[in-house]
């Protein structure tokens, strides 16, 4: 089994555990713990896309800046979206674009599709290889090039440091 498996496992189900209790009992905290450690030991071996989770210092700090780049996205979409819901004489292109990625990594492509399908306006509607297929409220060209620039390179850029 491998011990970085079950470490991440266990701080994910740890993490959900505490968030969703919200109180910090010696009992419910105790709980937390049993169950969070049973469940990554059973599921340690089976879960593989931990495996390339790499625990540094850069890859700490790059995640955090990828929040903070995430987020500051999620705002700028929420508020096209809402501008465009409530001003509906804008133009709107719906389509699916065909975008190419550089990440390599199955959990560096699993936070790229997750994050663009989070930012209103798209969605990743499926990944074959290296190939996204992402359905935007509106498609601002039809060159692969350009499309890949306008939706996934903001996210690509950091999470290439991250995951390679």
């Amino acid at each position: 089994m491998k011990v970085k498996n079950i470490a991440a496992i266990f701080l994910i189900l740890l993490s959900i555990w505490i968030l969703l209790n919200n109180q910090f009992q010696i009992e419910v905290m105790i709980i937390g713990v049993i169950l969070s450690f049973v469940i990554s030991i059973i599921m340690g071996s089976r879960i593989t896309v931990f495996n390339e989770l790499k625990f540094s210092f850069k890859s700490v700090f790059y995640t955090i800046w990828y929040l903070f780049v995430f987020l500051a996205e999620l705002v700028k979409s929420n508020l096209d979206v809402a501008r465009r819901v409530l001003t509906p004489s804008l133009p709107i292109n719906p389509g699916i674009i065909k975008t190419k990625t550089v990440l390599k990594s199955k959990m560096g492509r699993m936070i790229l599709a997750n994050s663009i399908t989070l930012t209103p306006g798209t969605l990743t509607v499926d990944i074959e290889d290296d190939i996204l297929y992402i359905h935007c409220i509106d498609v601002c060209c039809e060159d692969i090039d350009k499309a890949t620039a306008a939706i996934v390179d903001k996210f690509e850029k950091i999470l290439v440091k991250i995951y390679g």
